[in-house]
């Protein structure tokens, strides 16, 4: 189902710009071919490669083949791979650079030498605890290809920019799938660089990105940036991290298009979000709207639930299915929401990510909303830093001009009504906030050093 949406579509000549590379789609159908033919169908497939033709071609591969594609992520530095190959039952990784030979080729399998509808295997990167193995469907996949097409009114007009992990269920989207099948210009970078990110921009006339405020924030704070190198955006989707009001405005008086939230997990791709025609309102301080068959609700306790074609069918361990999963069928995120009359979703935090101050419950997201909405504030993240007397308080890293310190974090937090118990009682201010791979804030690395702060 994945192999003909990505294949029955017109040629272009640029359907992968990378470096100093550029491949034409006969180049990727044929290379994928090449190296589909070495591969099993229904088996897992794990692959752990850099952003680039090489993953592109890897999940092209598998789906050709029938195979099951196990990305892997390319930072990992051993965890998350020997936790895959030994779930799985994996001796070794594939990668289609030892098939790299463009002729004349095909796949000696078809679609109906595949046993089930297997189609990814994507463990999940979270900043701790043991990965999990996330389960989705050749019809889970070409269905949300088919909508993310559809919302965002894409076609081979457009080009996109994806400087992000191809391993995580975002890039996957949005760096081969969509991609593939409209079919537009990639444009892949290996690692993040904003100076020549504002180049690829420029001079690629890329239409549109995907990613968490970082890649954003280090374009509008770049020395080189000008809204004249980035007029071609169409539209920027936002996800994967604390996105607030303020960025979003920031955004859009910077680059000059439409800036919207969006709010998805491996689990359950882009769930919600706003098409470029909604209510700016509604795009700064919502993260937008589920579009039909999916449905969202929210429990007696907060939490979001999800019920639609591209949520998963579960985990490889049963028991993390059954736990993941209501009586009737609905998702458990373990985040945080509320919908309003119109339907629209805004993620408050999560229920893990709760501080708890002398018996007050504090939501980290909402005290990082009120630290980005002061001007001299890029970027902030809270934690709960333990304390004696009161459980927990609150810490806060900021990157931040040097005018901001706490005195003026607590002056700006009483000026903003907040409780007196949410202002933060600790501010670290930091150069570059740590990142994982998927752009969002390495909250292990920030805990470390708040434990090291406080010595």
């Amino acid at each position: 189902m994945i192999h003909e949406m990505l294949t029955v579509v017109p040629r272009r000549d640029d359907l992968i710009v990378a470096g100093d590379r550029r491949l034409s789609s006969d180049e990727v159908f044929d290379w994928a071919a090449q190296a589909a033919a070495t591969l099993e169908p229904a088996q897992p497939t794990a692959f752990q490669l850099p952003t680039g033709p090489e993953a592109v071609v890897a999940y092209r591969a598998c789906w050709q083949a029938g195979a099951v594609a196990v990305p892997l992520l390319h930072a990992d530095g051993g965890r998350q791979r020997e936790h895959a190959l030994s779930t799985l039952g994996i001796d070794g990784l594939f990668d289609p650079a030892d098939h790299s030979a463009i002729g004349e080729a095909s796949s000696r399998r078809s679609t109906q030498d595949r046993p089930d509808d297997r189609a990814l295997i994507m463990f999940t990167s979270g900043s701790s605890g043991v990965p999990k193995g996330v389960v989705h469907t050749q019809a889970a996949l070409a269905y949300k290809t088919r909508q993310s097409i559809f919302i965002q009114s894409l076609t081979s007009e457009d080009a996109v920019l994806f400087p992000a992990s191809l391993a995580h269920v975002a890039g996957l989207l949005h760096g081969v799938l969509v991609p593939g099948a409209v079919p537009m210009k990639t444009v892949l970078m290996a690692r993040w660089d904003p100076a020549e990110a504002l180049r690829l921009i420029e001079q690629e006339q890329v239409s549109y990105m995907i990613g968490p405020p970082t890649f954003f924030n280090d374009l509008m704070d770049h020395p080189e940036f000008s809204p004249s190198r980035t007029a071609s955006f169409r539209f920027l989707s936002i996800g994967g991290s604390s996105v607030t009001p303020a960025f979003v405005n920031r955004a859009s008086d910077a680059f000059g298009c439409v800036v919207k939230r969006a709010y998805g997990s491996t689990e359950a791709p882009t769930v919600t979000t706003c098409t470029p025609d909604d209510d700016p309102e509604h795009m700064a301080n919502t993260d937008g709207r589920p579009f039909s068959p999916t449905q969202i609700r929210v429990d007696e306790h907060g939490e979001i639930q999800i019920h639609g074609p591209e949520v998963t069918v579960g985990y490889l361990d049963p028991a993390h299915t059954a736990a993941a999963f209501t009586e009737d069928g609905w998702f458990r995120t373990g985040d945080l929401g509320t919908i309003d009359a119109e339907g629209y979703l805004t993620v408050v935090g999560r229920l893990g990510d709760k501080i708890i101050r002398g018996g007050e419950n504090i939501d980290a997201k909402e005290v990082e909303a009120i630290l980005e909405a002061h001007p001299a504030v890029g970027q902030a993240v809270v934690l709960g830093e333990p304390d004696h007397r009161l459980g927990e308080r609150v810490a806060a890293f900021v990157v931040a001009d040097g005018s901001f310190d706490l005195d003026q974090c607590r002056r700006w937090f009483s000026e903003s009504g907040a409780a007196r118990f949410m202002t933060p009682e600790r501010l670290i201010p930091i150069d570059d906030m740590p990142t994982m791979p998927s752009g969002k804030p390495d909250k292990t690395e920030l805990a470390r050093l708040l434990e090291d702060s406080t010595g």
